[in-house]
């Protein structure tokens, strides 16, 4: 029924045939957003609602429904739909959202189809169907690592999904090389949303499901909310993907931040909005990799606990309803609005305005950037066994997986493979131990001791993961055999090199260490009292990323400490999946400077064997570290017979030790050997297997057999018995046992321990530092190649924050003149319309795709806060967070180029970026122990003028890492700390006179003759990732912003 023009007071009629539940939450009138909505159409004066009511709905027939003008009806359970669509084919009203597309919206597959045809960026994937349960169908095949349909693969981490859109059981895959198992996601249950299975590692079969690729995000999930095609609105909130909590306000409503959109996803919007024909409508935005992607559309949904929204909702319904049916009336928004709903008064922000007390320099200055480089927690004893094979089965087995090639090599590394070489090995080990009678016999018996190392380094920890261990097999010669077909002859392998990698696994004590490191991260690096960096993180205003180099250790200290510094829950892989990327290529590897590490090994090993420290100073500086071979004891020659003395007494206790064990274990069949210890279960678990350790067994996963290995063989390299020659680099492999022993094996009482720690310690001081140069200018040229890399990254993250706060105060002082002109309300509800169709046509031509992906390394999408509808104080304050998880090789290298890069040639007359009283201190430093880290503050102060060098403040501040004191005291508080097998990690220390200036101008000019350029970094490549779940180089990984809010337990509202 049309409103007449004679008649302009007749109202438009507005059904609302819709299930009582969606209009109203019981008694919580103002919750229900519909309600809300609604009641401010009505406001207006032109319209009239008419509540059809469940029993209308549900009993009565659609010819005695209410007649209307316009009709919002959609799909919720029990709704009958189709009667909806008869009712709407009788009456025609004008309908907000078509009935006859609501029904692909129940089906995942349809949504896909549907989305696809518009062209709308959908995630990667493949559909399964099965007529019935458990069908096998050809098509599909599941691998450890990987499922494939029709030939299409898809590597874990991958997403299942059932196709019925009502089943909200959607698993998540993780890969074996990142601890493996599943996460289920579902509707909230309480604070929960996901829960992770750590030993769930097959697909279902049960029914029809889509695979896709996981996209990492960050840990953000995005939701927009439609209103007609021209606007829209979003929100986003921590994805259940990472720890499963849900975070809810004091309101117990779940935390959500509303964010700015970006012009392709605006378009997005609209295009949702016409694929479905659903003018109101809400879907899911994945952002990942600068690229946005829909991976569900959910139909009719409006935003709760938005008044803003609401407000704007209700106008954009009035104009959707009077073009449909009065278009001579104008829907031009009154100057003001008709209903009186006052805002809630925005909290306090809790966050003060300056530094943490590191170095702050007053009211005006703001944190803009933190960027770490961590050395991982503490870990086992890296072990490498090699021996000579020449067994049929394991030559074999070398040819099942390098393709058949017998002179190519094999690396083994999967479950599958390392399953298969136990089997094998398992068939070889002798089974009784044979005494040594002549020499070709101790070569069997030596061989046979190898073997039954391999066999227990397979069998330790109950499964496979790649993270820990891995297998080369090397062959070495051949011969030529007659072809199983008896046309002519081919090459068959009958010796090869067997090198096991394994052990260097973080510790309970390494994940404990680097959950606390960054809890203190977040507590005491930035402003707030640590609700300040949650606050920001929660509102799209933290932008963080983490990345880790290639090794286990190392990824797990990364997610362990985003655990700790965003107050996570669980499992680490998860976390690792969902925050950490891998770059192996800034946080790896030593190739760049290897000729000068010979070279300084090879001066070290003069000066130490010689016995005479020949300290010549470099130039003519008188400091003390600018002799060679600084930190060596003088006594290093005479120490050296005392180090090998004491190591083959430990040896000889663990030798003993293993023997026991060894006998108990052959009574038992070799396939009845117990796992101790289960690698997965305990990824996330930071306390110590009590049992073990009670029942007098060392500490973790290594049993006296691999322990007696790995003491024999530094027994062995340290001091070659027949040449008369001491092997100087295998000092801080004897260290690093002493200290894993002293910590986690106090309870074996191993006598002479003690002593061998000192000994060690006071070699491995004066070695560990002079490995990376003898004297300062090589350690700055060794490490310039090193870290150059991770240098010309750290520039560019500081270059970036640099333009960014800059742009944020150009755009502020423009908003403040602007702020003068009087149309204030038009101007806030037109950032959520869109540019008209014409002026963003998204294109799906391939050129113009990849013009829009090709995007520098270091340009980096900006995902923000939408400061007019979220309830924030300062929503242009934003903070960036680099963190580079790394090992100690990068440490020194770095803290080398930041203490020495004055001594370059091209900076000469240039003061040091550290201090003397700093250069000091690092001189008598011993060593960057585990989880040591430098920090690089960068402050702005915007009481300065943009371009003035003092606008923007770096502050440098280091850590030695853990405090190896409780190993040398014997008070109450070293016992604990002995009973927990951890170490307290030592804080910061300042590298800059308290009160000087380092301007950020400066810093650049100090690092940029031993950086990377940033044209020189690689244009974007697939990484290395988790068998290949990342689409772009890690460099530019995870370009999102994520979100969880303040303390889960604080109570203040928002605050």
């Amino acid at each position: 029924m049309e409103v007449d023009e004679g008649d302009v007071r007749k109202k438009i009629t507005i059904g609302v045939c819709v299930m009582e539940k969606k209009v109203k939450c019981g008694s919580e009138v103002f919750s229900a957003p519909m309600e809300q909505i609604l009641e401010r159409v009505e406001a207006f004066g032109e319209f009239e609602i008419i509540h059809f009511g469940d029993k209308v709905i549900l009993e009565d027939p659609i010819e005695s429904w209410p007649i209307c003008d316009c009709l919002i009806a959609f799909y919720s359970n029990g709704y009958p739909l189709d009667k909806a669509e008869a009712y709407a084919a009788l009456r025609k009203p004008f309908l907000v959202n078509e009935l006859e597309p609501q029904h692909l919206l129940h089906d995942r597959r349809k949504v896909y189809e549907q989305l696809e045809i518009y062209g709308i960026p959908v995630p990667r994937y493949a559909l399964v169907n099965r007529e019935v349960p458990y069908q096998e169908l050809e098509y599909f095949i599941e691998e450890e690592d990987f499922v494939e349909v029709h030939g299409n693969r898809f590597w874990k981490p991958f997403v299942e999904k059932p196709v019925h859109g009502d089943d909200h059981s959607i698993l998540i895959y993780y890969p074996s090389s990142a601890g493996g198992g599943m996460k289920e996601l579902f509707r909230k249950v309480g604070n929960r949303s996901s829960e992770f299975h750590p030993d769930v590692r097959r697909v279902r079969r049960e029914g029809s499901y889509i695979y896709e690729e996981f996209m990492p995000t960050g840990g953000t999930d995005v939701k927009v909310y439609t209103v007609g095609t021209e606007y829209a609105h979003a929100e986003a909130r921590k994805s259940p993907v990472v720890d499963g909590v849900v975070l809810r306000n004091p309101d117990g409503k779940e935390v959500r931040y509303p964010v700015l959109l970006t012009p392709n996803e605006k378009q997005m919007a609209r295009e949702v909005c016409v694929a479905f024909r659903q003018a109101v409508c809400g879907f899911d935005l994945l952002r990942c990799d600068g690229r946005s992607y829909v991976c569900d559309v959910n139909g009719w949904s409006f935003v709760k606990n938005s008044y803003k929204y609401y407000d704007d909702a209700a106008c954009v319904l009035r104009k959707m309803f009077l073009d449909a049916k009065a278009p001579h009336l104008s829907s031009a928004i009154p100057p003001t609005l008709p209903w009186k709903v006052n805002e809630p008064v925005q909290p306090s922000e809790g966050l003060t305005r300056q530094g943490s007390g590191l170095g702050t320099f007053g009211q005006s200055e703001e944190l803009r950037c933190v960027i770490a480089v961590m050395r991982h927690g503490d870990r086992t004893a890296k072990q490498k066994v090699k021996l000579k094979v020449t067994e049929e089965k394991l030559l074999n087995l070398m040819l099942k997986y390098n393709g058949g090639r017998p002179r190519s090599e094999t690396k083994l590394k999967s479950a599958v493979q390392l399953q298969d070489l136990l089997d094998a090995t398992r068939m070889l080990v002798p089974r009784s131990r044979p005494g040594r009678e002549s020499d070709s016999e101790a070569e069997d018996f030596e061989h046979a001791e190898k073997l039954r190392q391999v066999k227990a380094v397979l069998e330790e920890g109950g499964h496979f993961s790649g993270i820990y261990r891995k297998v080369q097999l090397k062959p070495l010669k051949w011969v030529k055999v007659q072809k199983s077909d008896g046309e002519g002859e081919e090459e068959r392998p009958v010796e090869a090199l067997m090198v096991l990698k394994y052990g260097g696994v973080l510790t309970h004590a390494g994940r404990k260490q680097a959950e606390e490191l960054g809890r203190y991260f977040r507590n005491n690096m930035y402003p707030g009292e640590g609700t300040g960096l949650l606050r920001l993180h929660s509102t799209y205003r933290h932008d963080l990323k983490i990345y880790s180099s290639d090794e286990g250790r190392v990824q797990m200290s990364a997610a362990a400490f985003a655990k700790g510094l965003l107050d996570l829950e669980g499992q680490l892989t998860p976390i690792l999946v969902s925050l950490v990327s891998k770059d192996s290529s800034m946080l790896d590897g030593l190739d760049n400077a290897s000729t000068e590490m010979e070279e300084a090994k090879a001066r070290l090993n003069e000066i130490i064997t010689s016995g005479s420290k020949t300290s010549h100073s470099n130039g003519s500086y008188g400091f003390p570290w600018m002799a060679d071979g600084v930190g060596l004891p003088p006594n290093a020659s005479e120490l050296l017979p005392k180090l090998v003395k004491l190591t083959k007494k430990v040896t000889e206790q663990v030798r003993l030790l293993a023997i026991d064990e060894d006998e108990n274990l052959t009574e038992a069949s070799a396939y009845d050997v117990i796992p101790p210890y289960d690698q997965a279960k305990a990824l996330g678990k930071t306390n110590i297997d009590v049992d073990r350790i009670a029942a007098g067994l060392p500490c973790g996963s290594e049993g006296f057999l691999l322990m007696f290995a790995r003491w024999r063989k530094l027994e062995r390299d340290l001091y070659n018995e027949r040449k008369v020659r001491f092997d100087i680099t295998q000092i801080p492999d004897v260290y690093d046992s002493c200290k894993y022993d002293l910590l986690h094996n106090d309870h074996l009482h191993l006598e002479g321990l003690d002593e061998l720690f000192k000994v060690a310690q006071l070699l491995a001081d004066g070695v560990i530092p002079n490995e990376y140069g003898i004297n300062p200018k090589q350690k700055l040229k060794i490490g310039s190649k090193i870290a150059r890399r991770l240098l010309g990254k750290l520039l560019i993250d500081l270059r970036n924050t640099r333009e960014e706060a800059i742009s944020v105060a150009e755009l502020k002082s423009s908003q403040e003149q602007n702020s003068k002109s009087p149309n204030k309300e038009d101007t806030d509800l037109s950032s959520k319309f869109f540019i008209k169709p014409d002026e963003t046509r998204r294109s799906n031509t391939p050129s113009e795709i990849s013009m829009d992906q090709d995007d520098d390394d270091d340009k980096e999408t900006q995902y923000r806060l939408d400061p007019k509808y979220a309830n924030v104080k300062s929503p242009e304050r934003h903070v960036r967070t680099r963190l580079y998880f790394t090992s100690e090789s990068h440490i020194h290298s770095l803290m080398n180029v930041l203490r020495y890069c004055n001594l370059d040639e091209s900076l000469q007359g240039e003061d040091s970026l550290v201090c003397q009283n700093a250069l000091e201190r690092l001189y008598k430093t011993k060593e960057l122990d585990y989880m040591s880290y430098i920090v690089l503050r960068m402050f702005e102060n915007t009481a300065v003028a943009l371009e003035d060098p003092k606008r923007f403040r770096i502050e440098l501040t280091f850590s030695r890492g853990a405090d190896l004191s409780p190993l040398e005291k014997e008070d109450s508080e070293a016992a604990s700390l002995h009973q927990e097998h951890t170490l307290p990690i030592m804080g910061p220390e300042r590298l800059q006179e308290v009160g000087s200036y380092l301007t950020l101008e400066k810093m650049e000019k100090m690092f940029r003759p031993f950086a990377m350029p940033a044209e020189d970094f690689p244009p974007p490549s697939t990484p290395a990732g988790f068998s290949g779940y990342f689409s772009k180089s890690a460099s530019v990984l995870e370009r999102l912003v994520n979100l969880w809010p303040f303390h889960k337990h604080s109570h203040a509202n928002g605050k």
